[in-house]
């Protein structure tokens, strides 16, 4: 039959649980600004009755558990949106780069070289000796080109190097992930939930999804495993980790990721790792391969034309372009020209006054030459960055339709495992409140005690 030893027992379980709810609030406080920490909540439960001649008589409260508050839906989709936002935010940014290296239009640009290169030409036409002004422009063309050129692929190395480094930041979270792994294994081992790590670990995964697209699958022993593609790059407290293989693409060296030990390359889906290999594989070796048809088309054009043409000294059968320079970085004027702009082939027949090749080639300017001979060379650069400036402001657009749904979900995450000091410091009042009333119940119980103990059976 219950007495009030059992009423000792029920108080001394309220202290128990009401102050593990106060310590509890008290660390959600604690770490309310802290990164990927989920609110913790006690969960209490009424302890199991004891049975009496007059039936079930309740024996006070048990803490049952203390669980972090998570959505698994809305952290996989937050991820998801993550993953998305930091690819076209990375994929606008190098493209707004490769703008500025065009920075068109301008007075300075290659469309305004290219034109004046087809002026000089035309100046040329009626007034024979404007030669020094046609090398000059060449070389003001030669040397844009060269230029942007080189920029290009000085882009390149930077984002190959990129990409090196965002692998072995993958390594680096992978290896992380998986010891977390064998640390909550080992702490949950009892059945508890081991609610820090776990925050930790997932923690980890939403900066991995921050350089590529993953998904987890969670083991009953409470392991993650984490999957990119179909690849388990985490699986309990084991890691695959991605090597790097240097190999020559074209003109350049480019880093290859393959899963170590292997030779099969990783194709990443989301995330900056993914926009850095479609903005080298893909969007740089378009503008690169664009400028270097420009240069070839505009030497062999020309070349061609000033072949037929003859020079002031008589001089026939001169290349006005090096015949074997015909890339962007590459191009270059014939070293004779140059050393001798006497030997420029403005006219056709010798004659004194003739300068009707001149005039030929300064109508390149409006030859379709190009794409099937349907484009002009200005066109085809124009194409070029107008494709470009769509290119990049469709990036701007889907970066800004990524960050705002990465906010809604992190926001809608947030309401549901975010740490509110407002509601903490309502639990924390509740709590106390039950914690002195379960104090002053055990008072009370002592003080029947002391009656009993004091002043029952004594003579008076």
């Amino acid at each position: 039959m219950p007495g009030l030893f059992s009423g000792l027992e029920i108080g001394k379980r309220a202290l128990m649980a009401q102050q593990l709810a106060m310590n509890t609030a008290s660390h959600n406080i604690a770490n309310s600004t802290t990164p990927g920490y989920s609110r913790q909540r006690v969960s209490l439960v009424a302890s199991y009755p004891a049975d009496t001649p007059q039936g079930s008589v309740g024996t006070g409260v048990l803490a049952d558990s203390v669980r972090h508050i998570r959505d698994l839906f809305l952290t996989e989709q937050y991820r998801g949106a993550n993953s998305n936002q930091t690819q076209w935010e990375t994929t606008h940014k190098t493209l707004s780069q490769i703008e500025s290296f065009f920075n068109e239009p301008s007075d300075t640009g290659l469309a305004q070289s290219i034109s004046d290169f087809w002026n000089a030409w035309e100046n040329l036409a009626t007034n024979p000796t404007a030669r020094s002004t046609v090398i000059e422009k060449t070389k003001v063309l030669v040397n844009g080109l060269k230029q942007y050129a080189t920029q290009l692929n000085d882009l390149q190395a930077s984002l190959d190097s990129e990409i090196t480094n965002r692998v072995q930041q993958i390594n680096q979270l992978g290896g992380q992930i998986a010891a977390i792994n064998k640390q909550i294994v080992g702490a949950e081992l009892a059945g508890d939930k081991a609610n820090d790590l776990r925050d930790k670990r997932d923690l980890l995964v939403d900066n991995l999804s921050v350089l590529t697209q993953v998904r987890t699958i969670e083991r009953p022993n409470g392991s993650l495993t984490v999957l990119l593609g179909s690849m388990a790059l985490v699986d309990g407290s084991d890691s695959l980790g991605i090597a790097t293989k240097i190999e020559q693409s074209g003109h350049s060296t480019v880093t290859r990721a393959v899963w170590e030990n292997t030779n099969f390359d990783i194709e990443f889906s989301g995330g900056e790792l993914h926009a850095l290999q479609q903005l080298r594989d893909k969007s740089l070796p378009e503008y690169q391969d664009g400028l270097d048809t420009l240069a070839k088309t505009i030497v062999e054009q020309v070349n061609t034309i000033h072949r037929g043409g003859v020079g002031a000294t008589g001089s026939t059968g001169i290349n006005f372009f090096s015949q074997f320079n015909t890339t962007a970085m590459t191009i270059s004027l014939n070293t004779e020209i140059e050393n001798d702009p006497n030997l420029i082939a403005a006219s056709l027949s010798g004659e004194p006054g003739d300068t009707r090749n001149a005039q030929a080639i300064s109508e390149l300017r409006s030859s379709a030459v190009l794409s099937d001979n349907s484009v002009t060379i200005s066109e085809f650069y124009a194409g070029l960055v107008g494709t470009l400036g769509i290119k990049t402001q469709e990036a701007s657009n889907l970066k800004d339709n990524y960050n705002l749904l990465a906010t809604q979900m992190d926001n809608a995450k947030q309401s549901v495992q975010g740490v509110s000091i407002d509601e903490e410091m309502t639990n924390m009042m509740k709590y106390q409140r039950a914690y002195e009333a379960s104090a002053r119940m055990i008072t009370y119980i002592d003080s029947a005690l002391e009656t009993i103990i004091s002043g029952m059976g004594v003579t008076r």
